[in-house]
């Protein structure tokens, strides 16, 4: 890889990027004179068909980044399940560090590790998919001399990362998908105008140190945390403090082990962990009102009326509460009669139950 042109290209996408990825891929018709680096959010346990996938999108060599194999231009670099993609100068760096925004492999640690190994020889690419993953990751390829480019809103199935980047970095281009191809054709065509002080190659850039996504952090033995100001928020992932920063115009949040989120994604993760604990309080009523409606039968059985009678009445409570709790999971619409939707949210789910 040379120095004097843009031949590092990285992708981050999510939901609805797949297809307009296979698109580019396909109009570049084979002329990919860079190496790309792609990173989709996907579940950890997701079968491992992506490279097979964008290889017959183009005739690429396409496939899972391999920890410290060699950038060679014209391959494509996807990122595994489960794992980090970065890029350190002159390899491939795959890791299973701390999840940022919620996922892993996720797009800020790509873009950002782009940036820090060849500045203005990246090209950044956002395409559609929900939230804002990517956009700091972006304002970095801008801040180190690279180009910026952004999928159309409105061509993106999920126009939330486009909408993100597009507002809080200096993007180059905003384009559909169908004229993204052409805009990379040019780039990958013409000589960088950048300072020569300004370029980074591989050469420069050795001695880099290592990213907290590969390593994660250790905010608690820092002097001075470069994590910002501590929270009384804590880590949707592991509960610990999240210290809290500006960056591109956006809210972060990271804990002293290396998770970090935007503030969308944290109230994105939070809603979820609300759920799972409202869930979690839902079985434990419903079980401690099975456990005393059997304490009564038990007591009841054996003459002792009022201890059955106060077991009863225990059971009565928790299940009042538990048919609370359970309209509020699965009733979306507010009503005016709350106590007999409660009420009839509790009896079919009893109902289901016998099925």
């Amino acid at each position: 890889m040379v120095g004097t042109r843009r031949d590092v290209l990285v992708i981050g996408a999510s939901a609805g990027g797949l297809e307009p990825l296979q698109r580019i891929l396909a109009d570049l018709d084979g002329h990919l004179k860079a190496a790309a680096f792609v990173v989709i959010h996907t579940a950890a346990e997701a079968p491992g068909f992506l490279p097979a996938i964008l290889r017959r999108a183009g005739p690429f060599d396409a496939s899972f980044g391999i920890n410290d194999e060699p950038i060679v231009d014209g391959r494509i670099y996807v990122a595994p399940p489960d794992h980090h993609l970065l890029i350190e100068p002159g390899r491939v760096r795959i890791t299973r560090g701390p999840k940022e925004n919620g996922f892993r492999p996720a797009v800020d640690p790509l873009f950002r590790t782009a940036a820090e190994a060849y500045g203005p020889r990246v090209i950044g690419l956002v395409l559609s998919g929900g939230q804002n993953d990517g956009t700091i990751g972006l304002s970095m390829i801008k801040a180190a001399g690279g180009v910026a480019i952004v999928q159309a809103p409105d061509d993106a199935q999920a126009p939330g990362m486009p909408d993100s980047a597009i507002r809080h970095v200096p993007v180059d281009y905003v384009a559909p998908a169908a004229d993204i191809a052409r805009i990379l054709a040019t780039l990958q065509a013409e000589p960088m105008k950048t300072k020569k002080s300004r370029q980074k190659s591989a050469l420069t850039a050795v001695g880099q140190p290592p990213d907290r996504a590969e390593v994660g952090t250790d905010l608690l033995h820092t002097a001075t945390p470069a994590g910002g100001r501590l929270t009384v928020f804590t880590c949707p992932e592991c509960g610990g403090p999240l210290w809290e920063r500006e960056e591109s115009g956006l809210l972060r949040f990271r804990c002293h082990v290396g998770h970090a989120f935007t503030g969308e994604a944290l109230v994105n993760e939070q809603a979820d962990a609300v759920e799972q604990a409202m869930w979690t309080a839902l079985r434990a009523l419903e079980e401690g009102a099975a456990l005393r409606e059997r304490m009564a039968a038990h007591a009841g059985g054996r003459g002792m009326a009022k201890i059955a009678a106060d077991y009863s009445e225990q059971a009565r409570e928790m299940e009042g509460r538990a048919a609370v709790i359970r309209r509020a999971l699965v009733v979306d619409d507010a009503t005016r009669d709350e106590a007999s939707t409660t009420s009839a949210v509790a009896a079919r789910a009893k109902r289901a139950s016998r099925r």
